[in-house]
């Protein structure tokens, strides 16, 4: 790595892209040796907040007979005031644009008061009926507080906790393991519908956010929740054999004008992950409508024609993947 590096600056050089003084300078900061220890800071903290969080739930789970719920709750509010009175005390304030802050632990400090305010009032509900029959509030208020800390103090972990439970609310599974339960978008189909509402609205938001210059750099965040939720929703309508109203055919639709948006919104944000997984979803798509389209058709004489053109097909494809990726690297980096 450090030669590769030598030899990336001596090209910079030998091309003129910096002068003699910047290339001593490189070399000499080069032979120092400093690394950073950002990356691991921040995976130490992010262990310590999920550590917490889960031993107060511990705490609860198996303290709940001795210490009795209103001790429970005033000390989870009691947590939760310390932890918004610090945050509110050494942040800037709200900003339009992104914030950078000092210290790394405010950032999880917010997280942290954040998860621990969704675990009050999901306890208060469960235990009191705080919200009465209204289990959605049990989740909308969570989701509203978590909003309001994301914008306040720019925080992206808060962020994906707000969409995702904006997603529980409208009445979606997020969680891997609901694939596979009578709740999940798999069981109940209509929530396709609204699955496919909720991807156009989180895009509509990033695209007024965009127009209105407010925390611009959520769009990443707001753009993968949209193409991941539009995406299973079409795919999962596509496959969808129950459907009397052939309304598979207008989720194929969603999902190729979804593919198109993606396309070009990856190219303006440069970003290879909407790519990546929009290429994936797009070719899922695409075979799950091949066979459909194809499944009514007798292959008893050419089967072992279509067994041999499998393979290929298949190579061509991971190759045609390959080419796309190092093609969109290649636009991005100009």
């Amino acid at each position: 790595m450090t030669q590769f590096e030598e030899q990336a600056s001596q090209e910079l050089y030998e091309k003129n892209l910096i002068t003699e003084n910047q290339f001593q300078e490189i070399k000499e900061y080069r032979s120092l040796n400093i690394f950073s220890l950002n990356v691991e800071l921040k995976l130490l903290l992010s262990i310590s907040v999920l550590m917490f969080t889960s031993g107060i739930g511990i705490l609860i789970y198996d303290n709940i007979d001795s210490i009795g719920h209103i001790a429970l709750l005033s000390i989870l509010f009691i947590a939760i005031c310390g932890c918004f009175y610090y945050c509110f005390k050494n942040s800037k304030g709200f900003q339009k644009t992104e914030t950078k802050f000092e210290s790394p632990f405010l950032e999880y400090l917010v997280l942290t008061g954040n998860v621990l305010t969704c675990i009050f009032i999901g306890y208060l509900q469960f235990q009191y009926q705080a919200f009465g029959t209204h289990y959605g509030l049990a989740t909308l208020v969570p989701t509203i507080v978590s909003f309001v800390c994301a914008y306040y103090f720019d925080n992206k972990s808060v962020l994906t906790i707000a969409v995702t439970g904006l997603a529980a609310y409208v009445g979606l599974s997020v969680t891997p393991q609901d694939i596979f339960n009578e709740s999940s978008i798999m069981a109940y189909k209509s929530l396709s519908y609204s699955a496919v509402m909720l991807g156009v609205l989180l895009i509509l938001w990033t695209i007024y956010s965009f127009k209105i210059n407010l925390k611009t750099h959520f769009a990443i965040i707001f753009l993968t929740f949209a193409l991941h939720i539009i995406s299973i929703a079409s795919i999962t309508k596509m496959t969808d054999y129950y459907d009397y109203y052939s309304s598979w055919l207008l989720f194929t639709i969603f999902l190729i004008a979804s593919s198109v948006y993606f396309y070009k919104i990856s190219h303006q944000l440069k970003s290879i992950s909407l790519y990546v997984f929009m290429i994936i979803y797009a070719f899922i798509g695409l075979n799950i409508f091949l066979f459909r389209i194809f499944e009514n058709i007798d292959f008893n004489d050419i089967w072992e024609l279509f067994i041999l053109l499998l393979p290929i097909y298949f190579i061509a494809s991971i190759v045609m993947f390959i080419k796309l990726i190092k093609n969109f690297n290649r636009e991005i980096a100009k």
